[in-house]
């Protein structure tokens, strides 16, 4: 893994830097959604309704249930610690909502301050928040790393020409293609840096 190139590292949040425990299947559940409906994507189909109002209470209720029970994920805590003294610049990238993003970054204090959620900007895979840190960050995008689980974290690294990093897990592997790297661990990630 060659990020020799790469001058500022953008994180997911859930799933890659926290485990929340978080349940998609469970949220599609209780709304009385198909599984595997995006949920995002689907809400915003339904504009100002009764079903929006309580699709999102019931979506809000899980995320801050997830933000109490998240903890770091392996390696992730000391990765961010040694980026840090590497002066990298970081940011995190979520779709998650701002209410359960900081209750997680103060329960475990995570040290990164640019942090821009859902309220933020259009939901990933829109490139909006990824053009939104490169700018602030002042890194052209094609310097930045942008670290996820999901699909939707490769495409909005490829929506921005950001390069884009796989963590790895049991039910992720099929997206490996489709990622400029990966990693099982974030120790791997800190010794590319």
């Amino acid at each position: 893994m060659n990020l020799a190139h790469i001058n500022a590292i953008v994180f997911d949040l859930d799933g890659t830097l926290v485990d929340s425990q978080l349940n998609f299947a469970a949220i599609c559940d209780d709304i009385g959604w198909p599984r595997g409906t995006p949920l995002l994507e689907k809400l915003a189909t339904l504009g100002q309704t009764a079903e929006a109002a309580r699709a999102n209470e019931i979506i809000r209720m899980h995320e801050l249930a997830g933000a109490r029970a998240a903890s770091w994920m392996p390696g992730a805590e000391a990765c961010l610690q040694y980026l840090q003294q590497q002066n990298y610049p970081l940011a995190i990238l979520t779709r998650n909502m701002r209410e359960a993003t900081t209750l997680m970054l103060n329960r475990l204090q995570i040290p990164i301050s640019l942090v821009l959620t859902r309220e933020d900007c259009a939901a990933k895979p829109d490139p909006e928040g990824l053009l939104l840190i490169a700018k602030q960050l002042e890194v052209p995008c094609q310097h930045m790393l942008y670290v996820g689980d999901y699909i939707f974290d490769l495409q909005v690294a490829a929506n921005a020409g950001a390069r884009s990093c796989l963590y790895l897990n049991e039910n992720n592997q099929v997206f490996i293609k489709d990622a400029d790297y990966s990693i099982t661990h974030f120790s791997e990630l800190a010794r590319a840096f």
